[in-house]
């Protein structure tokens, strides 16, 4: 796996300066809000014959689709992960960095808070099953809170390839992102015609991909060069294509059903996601600007994958208390999607926020603290991020139980420990 430009890539010009961009951080922090929001909706729990019951709250009902198309953010996530990512690296090359060096910052950001948290779920399964849990409701658990990881991984590959990719967004840009487009449509296209449902999960490199590699239009200053009618077509046009694709069965018209395997939908949601934030950037950029928002904002940035791990335990934590205070009291939990249920989501969504708050607060250390200098060779680099995913792919394919989460934490050691950078002398970091 290349991950790294050719040694002979010249560094591009800066977009922007080095200060943040506190529009866009605003933006991701609202996505990152969003995710927490439909992950704790979907979270439902009931008792019945006298046992615990977790369910998708969603399934079977008629309110999750237009609610995926307000929190589905995923693809714009993506889009601001190529927009960071891109001006991240190329500061870090003006400094005399290299894309090692970025690729493994990124490894370290990444891993080494998912290594704490796999492995305190780890421990929590084996607790729960030494505690005489029935190992059927430790497997749904187990299974729930590896469903999100999804998101782990793929990120993970695109930032450690993305110095390659914008290389090629240096050479060719249309071509590249055209290219990327063209291969997750065909993909969608080979899965309909051989109905081969395996086949989607190869877009889960293609349509992150391409999402990430719009970003760095908008990094490079092409989308805001734009007309502003022309970003309004792009945005309309985008949605009544999505409409059109919906109407006609192509794609559902639930967004959350489009990701499990990622569709070329997705682009489509990122396209109007990105022609709208370039039309509001500086009403952005203005409201960032307020206190309340910079407190938001800046809790988020700081703590962003660490609440994102932590955020489903927080949720299974709180589906398992439910279920536990409803068996030794005898409290009747609402029927899911009754109107007691919908009473009582304003509180149980107030109190996911507030008990991941707390959670990633005590954990941010593992995001926040410094990686240290030089990079090892490119091979080393290379199986480091090999053995990240594949950790967490594990806990994907055959599920997170205590045997997963020892290997996993395993791999996603080695994959910290193949990335760890030697701390450079005094004279180097003076001159960095």
């Amino acid at each position: 796996m290349a991950i790294a430009p050719a040694p002979h890539t010249t560094v591009p010009k800066p977009a922007a300066s080095g200060h943040r961009d506190t529009g866009i951080d605003f933006v991701r922090a609202l996505c990152v809000l969003g995710v927490v929001l439909l992950h704790a909706i979907m979270v439902g729990v009931t008792v019945a014959d006298e046992a615990p019951l977790f369910q998708n709250a969603s399934d079977g009902t008629g309110w999750i689709a237009p609610l995926s198309w307000l929190l589905q953010v995923m693809p714009l996530f993506f889009v601001i992960g190529g927009f960071s990512g891109m001006l991240a690296y190329r500061r870090q090359l003006l400094r005399g960095s290299s894309a090692r060096d970025f690729i493994a910052g990124r490894v370290h950001r990444l891993l080494r808070p998912a290594l704490v948290t796999v492995a305190a779920v780890g421990l929590a399964l084996a607790l729960l099953t030494l505690s005489g849990v029935p190992a059927e409701l430790i497997e749904v658990a187990g299974f729930r809170y590896g469903q999100p990881l999804w998101f782990l991984a793929v990120f993970l590959l695109c930032q450690a390839l993305l110095p390659a990719f914008v290389a090629l967004h240096d050479r060719a840009p249309l071509r590249t992102i055209g290219a990327l487009a063209a291969a997750a449509v065909a993909v969608d296209v080979l899965r309909a015609v051989t109905g081969q449902e395996a086949l989607g999960f190869l877009n889960l490199a293609f349509v992150w991909l391409a999402l990430q590699q719009l970003g760095f239009f908008l990094a490079d200053g092409r989308i805001d060069a734009l007309t502003r009618r022309t970003r309004i077509v792009a945005s309309v046009a985008a949605v009544l294509l999505l409409v059109a694709l919906f109407l006609t069965g192509v794609y559902s018209p639930d967004l959350i059903a489009n990701i499990n395997p990622p569709t070329a939908a997705l682009l489509l949601v990122g396209v109007g996601h990105t022609a709208l934030l370039s039309l509001h950037r500086d009403r952005l950029a203005r409201l960032s600007r307020r206190t309340p928002v910079v407190a938001f904002t800046a809790f988020v940035t700081r703590r962003t994958m660490t609440i994102y791990l932590w955020h489903m335990p927080v949720l299974l934590a709180m589906a398992g208390a439910s279920a536990v205070f409803a068996l030794t009291t005898g409290f009747a939990l609402p029927a899911l999607d009754s109107a007691d249920w919908w009473a009582g989501r304003p509180l149980w969504l107030l109190s996911a926020l507030a008990l991941t708050a707390v959670v990633a607060v005590w954990a941010d250390r593992f995001e926040t603290h410094p990686a240290p200098v030089a990079t090892g060779s490119r091979l080393r680099l290379t199986a480091a991020v090999i053995a990240g995913l594949l950790g967490v792919v594990l806990l994907l394919a055959v599920g997170t139980s205590v045997t997963t989460v020892v290997v996993a934490v395993a791999l996603l050691a080695a994959a910290t420990h193949l990335a760890r950078r030697r701390v450079a002398s005094p004279e180097v970091l003076r001159v960095a």
